[in-house]
Order: C-alpha cells, then sequence, then structure tokens
C-alpha cells in the first residue's frame, strides 16, 4: 500500500517523449508537479480522464489508507481502484538522424535518364497532442525515447521520404546536377509533404533537413550525362572570358593610341609647329622626291595643304612649283636632230603638265590657254 501522501513529478532525459511514473494506485492527496516543458495525464481505472499543464496539483483517488486496507483484503491484495500518471515532454527534440535504406529511383527532369540516388539528414520533433501520442503509439508501456519512436516511424520514413523525394525533384524539375545547390528548397517541400503524416500519431515535425545526396559516381551513364553538363558552363565560362580579354585588349591597344598622341601633341607644340603644317611637310618632302609635277596628282593631297606650312618649307614649296612652271613653259629650242613627231611629244608633255597645274589652282583657265598657245606656237 502506498504512503498517505506522495509527490510525484518527472526530472530525467530530454531525449524522453514519454515517462511512466513508477508509483501507482497512490491515495488521494498526493501532489502531482509538472514543469514548463511537459504535460501529464492521470489515468483512472483505465481511462484517462485529465490532461495537466505546469503548475501543482492535488489528485483525488479513491483510495483511502484504511478503507483501502480492508477493500484490498476482498480483492485478494489487489487494489480495485487503479490509478496511473504518464509525462509527456514537450519540448522540440532536435538532431534526429534520418536516412533512406535503398537508393531511389527516379528519371531526371532535366535530362530524361534514369537515375538512383540516396539521401540522409536531420529532423526535429515535438510531442504536439499528448493524449493521442500516448493511445496510439505508446499504450500500457512505460518509456518511449527518440530511438524507439524513430524505429515506430522507421518503415513509414523510408516509404513517405523516397515517394516525396521523387515527387518534388520531378514537380520542381531540379536535375541530379542541381540538387545541391537547391537543398533548402528540396528540404522544405519534403518537410510540408511529410507534417500531415506526422500529426496523424501527434507528433510535430518541426523541422525537416535533407544533408547530403548520394549520387550515382562511376556508373557510365551519369558520368556521361555529367561530362556534359559541365562541358556547357565551361564553354560558356570560356567564351565570356575570351571576350573579357578580348576586350581588355582593345582598351589597352586604344589608350596606346590615346598617349601617342599626346606625345605627339607635345612633342609639335615644343618644336613650334601644327598638325597641319606637320602634314605640310610631309607633302613638301614628297614633292621634292618626285621628277615631274605631272605626278602630284597621284599623291592624293592638295596644293591647298601646302599653302598652310609657310616659312622655309613654303619656300621650297613654291620653288618647287615654279621650277615645274619655267621647265613647262620655256621654249623649245630647234634642234636640227628632232623630228616633228618629237617635237609634238614634247608638246603634248608640256599640256599634260599645265594642265595639273590649272587643275591644282596653281594657274588660271586664261593662263593655260595662253601657255598653250605659246608652246604651240613654238613648234610651228
Amino acid at each position: 500500500m502506498s504512503s498517505i501522501c506522495e509527490v510525484i513529478k518527472y526530472e530525467g532525459d530530454n531525449t524522453c517523449f514519454i515517462w511512466k511514473h513508477p508509483s501507482e494506485d497512490f491515495n488521494s492527496l498526493t501532489q502531482l508537479i509538472v514543469h514548463e516543458s511537459q504535460e501529464a495525464i492521470f489515468f483512472m481505472n483505465g481511462q484517462a480522464l485529465d490532461l495537466f499543464g505546469a503548475g501543482r496539483y492535488t489528485l483525488e483517488t479513491q483510495n483511502i489508507p484504511k478503507i483501502g486496507k480492508f477493500l484490498n483484503r476482498a480483492t485478494g491484495d489487489k487494489n480495485p481502484f487503479h490509478c496511473e500518471v504518464y509525462f509527456i515532454n514537450k519540448a522540440e527534440q532536435m538532431a534526429i538522424k534520418w536516412g533512406t535504406d535503398s537508393k531511389v529511383q527516379y528519371i531526371d527532369p532535366k535530362y530524361g535518364f534514369p537515375l538512383a540516388i540516396g539521401a540522409s539528414g536531420e529532423m526535429s520533433l515535438r510531442a504536439d497532442d499528448s493524449r493521442k501520442l500516448l493511445l496510439k503509439l505508446v499504450g500500457t508501456e512505460k518509456y518511449l525515447g527518440q530511438q524507439k519512436l524513430v524505429s515506430f516511424f522507421r518503415a513509414f520514413l523510408m516509404t513517405r521520404v523516397k515517394t516525396y523525394i521523387a515527387q518534388v525533384i520531378k514537380a520542381n524539375a531540379i536535375s541530379i546536377f542541381e540538387l545541391d545547390e537547391n537543398l533548402a528548397s528540396f528540404s522544405e517541400n519534403i518537410h510540408k509533404l511529410l507534417i500531415p503524416d506526422f500529426a496523424d500519431y501527434g507528433i510535430s515535425l518541426e523541422r525537416f533537413f535533407v544533408t547530403n545526396i548520394v549520387k550515382p559516381d562511376g556508373e557510365r551513364q551519369y558520368e556521361k550525362f555529367k561530362e556534359l553538363h559541365f562541358r556547357q558552363y565551361a564553354d560558356i565560362a570560356e567564351a565570356k572570358l575570351r571576350q573579357q580579354t578580348d576586350l581588355i585588349y582593345a582598351q589597352t591597344e586604344a589608350q596606346k593610341i590615346v598617349i601617342d598622341s599626346q606625345a605627339q601633341a607635345t612633342k609639335r607644340a615644343q618644336e613650334g609647329y601644327t598638325y597641319a603644317q606637320e602634314r605640310g611637310f610631309d607633302v613638301a618632302e614628297k614633292v621634292a622626291q618626285n621628277e615631274a609635277v605631272g605626278q602630284f596628282t597621284n599623291m592624293g593631297i592638295g596644293f591647298g595643304t601646302m599653302a598652310g606650312v609657310g616659312g622655309a618649307i613654303g619656300g621650297i614649296v613654291g620653288g618647287a612649283v615654279n621650277n615645274a612652271i619655267d621647265a613647262a613653259t620655256q621654249p623649245v629650242q630647234p634642234q636640227q636632230s628632232a623630228q616633228p613627231a618629237d617635237d609634238m611629244a614634247a608638246f603634248k608633255k608640256k599640256v599634260e603638265k599645265l594642265t595639273v597645274m590649272k587643275e591644282a589652282g596653281m594657274i588660271s583657265e586664261e593662263e593655260f590657254e595662253q601657255m598653250k598657245a605659246k608652246l604651240l606656237a613654238d613648234i610651228l
């Protein structure tokens, strides 16, 4: 027979979900203490009568010490008023490991080839509906811990998780090569699907994480598609890198031109001439290198460019032009050995020179006609 007054409480291992207090058939006035993270269920004569939250309670039973002794004799020393208390740990229990016992078969939604993968991770559980958990899973057992609870759910988990993994991959079109970067959303989707399954047993699936995907490394078909998948990204990255390199090279060359131009401009400023004058120097140099004024047209540069040169260069150009005009207008000296055909050839050549001078703006139309008439008179 129990003592007149007892104190019933649980301060044990937090990996426990349900624990039955060893005291049974306790007397009235027994004190029940329930902590903040617990609930307690009071059974009387096989029925779950009351659910107690955090606090201190006085249990009213039909067991009275003196009367109880008399009744026990009548029933063969067995108390006819049976009572007991179960404590339910409501704290969230984390880092409970799970893993598939075999590989999940599915068709990769992106590349369309069959695959087999395994998965593992962690989850956290919490007793949500104490009465449902106690009646559905515990019954009359005295203890339910993490390991035993997971063993209860093992076959259930393997069936559900493998099915949900294939469903989530297909619904979200997640390629085998994209699973690792989508583990967070992948875990969340499977978590949502599993919540109702655990709730049927009074368990709240607080968190569910897929932390590892076992890929079919080494399988010929998988390795082939893996090479193709990573090759396309490598080619794109290589093309982008080449494009950036070409751009940097072009920018470097352009900067070289700018620096060279700035250096040339500084040089001209120091030596006291402009770009137009420098071009005039080039024209004058080419004029001096030609044997006849008639080749001016091959240079592609107008004589007006030389007008701005000035100074000594202007004198050089002017002298070259004057010499060309003198040569073109100089009378032909008669020679005893000259033939009329030679005179006509010389006449044509000089007319061509005069034509070039006229087109270059060095002589006017009127001057051209006068010089031409003079040349014609010289050969007649």
